[in-house]
């Protein structure tokens, strides 16, 4: 499909095959912030986009072709612009933020006050705090694009879009239609590229890939320290730790290669949620790998029964030859058990 959109614009333009490798390292890059919904409008766009940009640097280096300098490289002056049209833009994009939004954010991106602290403060808790901090950011991104753009959004529809691309926030995204907003909005379709490439970074999702037993040590204890941020007990947060290194073990035993997602939930309610995925070569009786006892390696782990146990919510699926996914997920307990 991209090869069809980039050819249907460029022909056989010899940086053809470039612009479509160009637009799918772009596409899989953002792949983990968009809902599966959107890649394929997001290509689209993205394919568009690749294309215009060439066509532009070509028209620049056109009408410069009789100046001696190399225009590849800005001199001090006009760096000094940029620089200035980059911070005037960040003091609007802030300015635009409601005044406890702009409190909290500096306190805790400039000054490096922890999510604890905050909480305390706010009477809250630091989960509810860093959740408010993501939303933070992604509106910060949306307003400081604009401003930097100096673009007016045609519609209502528009800001809620751009939001939901900038925090990754996939149910959002289909709430308000975002894939079919961007081939219909020109200005979003364009502005979508820089908001994601910003927005990939969350702190309230990990991404740890997972080969070696090294990795099973660095999963567990990245697992540990983002659960901290809720109000597990200590004797919780142990449990997701094991839990996640047991599935990690078994990446790494019968798969090689795979990756652990950590991420922190705040509907239907506050917990988190591990899901462990890898290519290895599946599991063909997932009843028997659930018995209490089965174990496939003779080891002394807990194994995916032990596993279940663990969690307050488990679930495994497995394709023999295509590999498995497990997803569990661990929630905050209430005041009353």
């Amino acid at each position: 499909m991209v090869r069809r959109i980039v050819h249907a614009r460029v022909g056989s333009h010899p940086s053809a095959e470039d612009l479509v490798q160009e637009t799918l390292t772009r596409v899989l890059a953002a792949s983990a912030t968009i809902e599966p919904g959107m890649l394929e409008p997001y290509a689209i766009v993205t394919a568009r986009n690749v294309v215009a940009s060439m066509w532009r640097d070509a028209d620049r280096r056109r009408r410069n072709q009789h100046r001696v300098v190399d225009l590849s490289t800005p001199d001090l002056p006009d760096s000094q612009v940029v620089l200035d049209e980059e911070q005037s833009a960040m003091a609007t994009a802030l300015a635009r933020l409601g005044e406890r939004e702009r409190r909290t954010l500096l306190e805790h991106e400039v000054s490096g006050t922890d999510t604890h602290t905050l909480a305390a403060r706010a009477g809250s808790t630091a989960g509810a705090v860093a959740a408010q901090l993501n939303r933070t950011r992604a509106r910060l991104r949306v307003e400081y694009v604009l401003a930097a753009e100096q673009a007016e959004l045609p519609t209502d529809q528009c800001r809620a879009v751009l939001i939901a691309l900038s925090g990754g926030d996939q149910r959002r995204q289909r709430e308000v239609r975002a894939a079919q907003h961007l081939l219909e909005c020109e200005l979003c379709a364009r502005l979508s590229e820089p908001l994601l490439e910003r927005g990939q970074q969350r702190d309230d999702r990990l991404r740890i890939p997972v080969t070696a037993d090294p990795d099973i040590v660095s999963a567990r204890r990245a697992a540990r320290e983002l659960a901290s941020r809720l109000d597990f007990a200590a004797t919780d947060l142990t449990v997701i730790a094991t839990a996640v290194s047991e599935v990690c073990r078994n990446i790494v035993r019968f798969a090689g290669t795979g990756e652990v997602v950590v991420e922190l939930l705040e509907v239907p309610r506050r917990g988190i949620q591990v899901v462990a995925r890898d290519g290895g070569p599946g599991i063909p009786d997932i009843d028997r790998a659930l018995d209490d006892g089965f174990s496939t390696y003779g080891g002394l782990g807990l194994g995916l029964p032990g596993v279940r146990r663990l969690m307050d919510e488990f679930a495994i699926a497995s394709e023999p030859g295509h590999g498995t996914t497990v997803t569990m997920t661990k929630w905050e307990r209430t005041h009353d058990g």
